[in-house]
């Protein structure tokens, strides 16, 4: 193995520059390797001066640093490519300018650091196209499968309880209902496990369609137990029953519609069934900044050197995975082919029930 390369793509998430340290540390201090970073996600083999020289004097001093030292392209589709020619927006396929690149850095292996989509176009590189992949699986909302958990989620999860903890207080002084809105299109990690780690008394995620009516009454009861405020956290893509996700923006070919609004439906319904004064706060992109938790920093470690010992043996297509507190690898096709879902059978749930959390569906 003489020259890797790195790359992060899709949307930026707390650990990101400990996974490129530890790729540029391991590769370069026990390999004696070349380290090539690929700026803005498959994007930097397109682009001029899109690929450059990792030493590891750049890496230096990034382990705390939240982002990506090398950009991410948010959905960067080598396939589907989002370009202006003559004034006009069109998509075209630019995978064989990527697969020119590549032969002309005579790599040895690429190191793939993202979500879903990014591992699946990586995927698509490898099997269409014989690219020497690695993945490894970045994502806040903890939505892949084959591992226990990704890397960001961690941090997300303690930026989502400590908003849950500070809007405790206020709600209270003011016998308010307070809604928080966070991140998670259909898999509603963050919700759940901030919500229980915050002590929230209702919970809503894209697995459990919820009912206004349920909520209502678990407010009531709060009431005539006393408590005369309420905390509810809201995954993004949770939605009513019978009811559709609330969208701020749509889609096209290339991005997917973005979510945005569940909060404030919540309140009105709740205003308008039960009248409670309720207030929505949207935490948004503050759970993708920051500096990483100690649990992602030594997760990202682990990871960038498995992957780098993965390129070393040849063991192309697989990404490294947490499984049972060991960093394993698996092919990158079982990974992707079924999302990772909340169980409606998993202790956790059955945890928040027991405990008088509502799910919003009874």
């Amino acid at each position: 193995m003489k020259k890797i390369a790195v790359l992060t793509g899709g949307g930026d998430a707390p650990g990101l520059n400990a996974v490129i340290r530890a790729v540029v540390k391991t590769a370069v201090l026990h390999y004696g390797c070349e380290v090539w970073g690929v700026r803005n996600g498959f994007d930097g083999f397109v682009d001029e001066g899109g690929v450059f020289p990792l030493t590891l004097s750049d890496v230096r001093g990034i382990l705390p640093r939240g982002g990506t030292i090398l950009g991410a392209a948010n959905r960067g589709n080598p396939f589907a490519r989002k370009v202006i020619r003559n004034g006009v927006e069109v998509v075209e396929d630019t995978s064989q300018q990527v697969i020119e690149r590549l032969q002309n850095l005579n790599l040895d292996a690429l190191i793939v650091v993202g979500g879903d989509g990014t591992l699946r176009i990586a995927l698509e590189l490898y099997q269409q196209l014989g690219v020497p992949v690695i993945g490894v699986p970045k994502t806040i909302d903890n939505d892949i499968n084959g591992t226990d958990f990704t890397f960001g989620f961690d941090t997300a999860l303690n930026t989502a309880m400590e908003a849950i903890d500070r809007l405790h207080t206020t709600a209270e002084s003011h016998h308010r209902v307070m809604i928080l809105e966070l991140m998670g299109r259909d898999a509603g990690y963050i919700a759940l496990y901030a919500g229980i780690a915050g002590g929230a008394d209702v919970i809503l995620i894209p697995e459990i369609p919820f009912r206004i009516e349920a909520i209502c009454a678990k407010i009531r009861d709060r009431v005539a137990a006393g408590a005369f405020f309420s905390i509810i956290a809201v995954a993004e893509g949770a939605h009513p029953a019978g009811g559709e996700r609330v969208y701020r923006m749509g889609g096209d070919q290339v991005f997917l519609p973005r979510l945005g609004g569940i909060g404030q439906q919540v309140a009105e319904g709740l205003t308008q069934t039960c009248g409670v004064e309720t207030r929505v706060t949207v935490l948004g992109h503050l759970q993708r900044g920051g500096s990483p938790t100690a649990f992602d920093r030594v997760l990202c470690t682990r990871m960038g050197g498995a992957a780098v010992r993965l390129a070393a043996a040849g063991r192309f297509g697989r990404m490294v995975a947490l499984r049972g507190g060991e960093v394993v690898d698996v092919p990158l096709e079982e990974a992707l082919a079924q999302p990772r879902r909340v169980s409606l059978d998993s202790d956790l749930v059955q945890t928040a029930r027991e405990m008088g959390i509502s799910l919003g569906d009874e």
